[in-house]
């Protein structure tokens, strides 16, 4: 491997510069490495690592990398559990609701999609709630994996409170995602969204920088707006009221309909009780289009919609052509699949640590 060309400051920190570019294949595999010596089985491992890796490379960066560092904590704290017994607690063909025993969420969200997608081919619909779960990641990893199944995935997990409701002042709602996934052919609408304006990670990355926030982000302990990332107190909804609508049909879906606790009873990720699972809860539906219009009409409609959506004109002065969900997450896999992923200097030591756990030396990361 070759060295990693970040420059150290006194301190622990990393000097301004060009951020550290660790290649795909070597970001995956020091944290399969890492997962399965935190106790998970190989498969899953693999899973996991794989998971973070490819949302990293779409951009995703919140959601991807990042968070290897924060699940290794978990599974060492016993918040997360290395080898669960994830468990179906009710079966009706079409509907089944698993206790995921405290599993990393990755893992309870891939075995929550697998049950989807078998149950949507017999059924034509399929849906899979998800109960005593952690943090997910990214709800396009399991909207994606169904819609490149030929399926069409829809996907919501609870969250612990960060968003303030329309005209509120305290957090009441998670960030709460909605994703929506469908494919055809190697084209694909994929839709993932936070229900707040940006998610809680994008805060702090700009507190790290001191950086303000854009407006409309957040507001202060008063129910003011704040550009100002140290008095960032809550979010705010997207689109005000809508969004606030948005965030409370995922808390319908993900804790509500799977009897998980609410937003606002759950603990935040890095701060929650050693020992005790954080009980998240998760849905993951499934919609096979051969039940429906017909697998070919399906795939011909999709591409009709998407290719009409991206030939619609721009404006004049607009800095780029219409887009549809997925597009610009698509160019930036692209790229970083040659280039390498930039990580953030906290992640950058966190895995030039992994890389001298695992003997394999430093990292190969290139300026």
């Amino acid at each position: 491997m070759t060295e990693v060309q970040d420059t150290e400051v006194p301190g622990g920190g990393v000097a301004a510069g060009p951020p550290p570019i660790l290649p795909a294949a070597t970001a995956e595999a020091l944290a399969e490495t890492a997962l399965t010596r935190a106790g998970l089985t190989p498969d899953d491992a693999r899973d996991v690592a794989r998971a973070l890796t490819d949302t990293s490379l779409r951009g995703i960066d919140t959601h991807g990398l990042r968070l290897l560092p924060q699940y290794l904590d978990e599974l060492a704290a016993g918040i997360a559990t290395a080898r669960p017994d994830i468990r179906t607690v009710r079966d009706t063909g079409a509907a089944v609701m698993l206790d995921a025993g405290g599993a990393l969420g990755v893992v309870a969200g891939l075995a929550a999609a697998r049950i989807a997608a078998e149950r949507a081919r017999t059924h034509g619909v399929a849906a899979v709630g998800v109960r005593n779960s952690n943090h997910f990641g990214a709800a396009s990893v399991y909207s994606r994996r169904l819609a490149r199944a030929g399926l069409v995935g829809i996907v919501t997990t609870s969250a612990a409170s960060r968003v303030a409701p329309f005209s509120g002042t305290e957090p009441l709602f998670g960030t709460n995602p909605l994703s929506f996934a469908a494919a055809v052919e190697d084209d694909e609408f994929a839709l993932d969204m936070a229900t707040s304006q940006v998610c809680f990670g994008e805060i702090k990355e700009r507190r790290k920088h001191a950086e303000p926030l854009d407006a409309g982000w957040a507001t202060d302990t008063e129910g003011r707006p704040a550009t100002d990332p140290a008095q960032a107190y809550a979010l705010s909804p997207l689109g005000g009221y809508k969004g606030q609508g948005l965030a409370m049909v995922a808390t319908l879906l993900g804790a509500v309909l799977t009897g998980s606790p609410a937003d606002w009873e759950l603990e935040h990720i890095g701060s929650s009780t050693p020992g005790r699972s954080r009980g998240i809860g998760h849905l993951v539906m499934c919609l096979d289009p051969a039940a429906f219009a017909g697998s070919a009409p399906f795939a011909s409609g999709l591409k009709n919609l998407l290719d009409t959506t991206r030939g619609a004109p721009s404006g004049a002065d607009a800095a780029q052509a219409v887009q549809v969900p997925g597009d610009p997450q698509r160019r930036i896999a692209a790229e970083r699949s040659e280039k390498g992923i930039p990580l953030d200097p906290h992640t950058a030591r966190a895995f030039a640590a992994l890389a001298a756990e695992q003997g394999t030396g430093r990292p190969g990361v290139a300026p």
